[in-house]
């Protein structure tokens, strides 16, 4: 698949728009095991990813694999249940491959979830962390020819989650009694989960996912907004530790409930 075409990225957002309904303008992304909040969006044209020219398949685990188009927090939104990541074998332009074609689309915001690894000491199981910012530590998906048609060559990355996004979401959290952590996400190829060494290293909140898509989305004009569900405590590692896909999926299935009111009320607001 030639990225550098951008005759794909309009096959593609010409087959999705012969099948979803009105202009939406808010796109999410759901990570492992937040699918579910897929199941709130009403009206809901589902689109399996094998049916949409050139989109690639999603195979980890507690992603579903379906773009899905229809209201939520009454207004229309298009969202993916489930993502590409770059530890699958994909390319990071493949990895990111949707964004762009939902710019085509016409989507204007990116909310981004993901479940993720937390390192700072405060932070449990099942808390929500606020991306404030983000250390990448992938191959930056803007390496290659520049296409005019998207962005600027050299993007300005000093806010890239919108800090308007930021502040409802927290005047959403208060008014519902929803504690929030807030942090920086760094982003990690995985599939391997760090060493103990590593994660005192980077002393952040870790994934393998999300900084990809969030800096093709700003080398396009859309405003970001990102959550953390942290699933893993990656701070004190007694003699029988051990990280577990399966254990992740469980902690963020559990947190998705909450990321719902907040998502939900979010797309409600902007």
């Amino acid at each position: 698949m030639n990225t550098n075409d951008n005759t794909i990225y309009r096959e593609a957002a010409g087959y999705l728009s012969s099948r979803i309904t009105g202009n939406p303008e808010t796109a999410i992304i759901l990570g492992s095991g937040l699918g579910s909040l897929a199941d709130q969006i009403e009206e809901a044209v589902v689109i399996p990813y094998s049916e949409i020219p050139h989109f690639m398949h999603s195979t980890a685990a507690g992603h579903k694999g379906n773009f899905i188009c229809g209201r939520l927090g009454g207004k229309q939104v298009l969202a993916m249940q489930g993502r590409f990541h770059y530890y699958e074998g994909y390319t990071m332009q493949q990895v990111t491959f949707p964004v762009r074609v939902m710019k085509l689309l016409g989507v204007k915001n990116l909310l981004v979830s993901n479940a993720a690894g937390g390192i700072n000491t405060s932070f449990k199981v099942g808390d929500l962390m606020i991306i404030r910012d983000h250390i990448n530590m992938m191959p930056n998906p803007l390496i290659g020819p520049n296409d005019e048609q998207f962005g600027t060559r050299f993007p300005d990355m000093t806010r890239a989650y919108d800090r308007e996004f930021i502040g409802l979401v927290e005047e959403i959290a208060a008014s519902h009694g929803i504690s929030l952590k807030k942090g920086v996400y760094v982003g990690l190829t995985g599939p391997s989960f760090e060493t103990p060494a590593e994660y005192a290293f980077y002393g952040r909140v870790g994934g393998m996912s999300t900084v990809p898509e969030v800096i093709v989305a700003r080398h396009a004009g859309l405003r970001v907004f990102g959550m953390s569900v942290i699933t893993n405590e990656g701070y004190h590692f007694a003699d029988d530790f051990v990280n577990d896909g399966a254990d992740v999926i469980v902690a963020a299935n559990q947190a998705a409930a909450v990321m719902t009111i907040l998502f939900r009320e979010l797309v409600a607001k902007i």
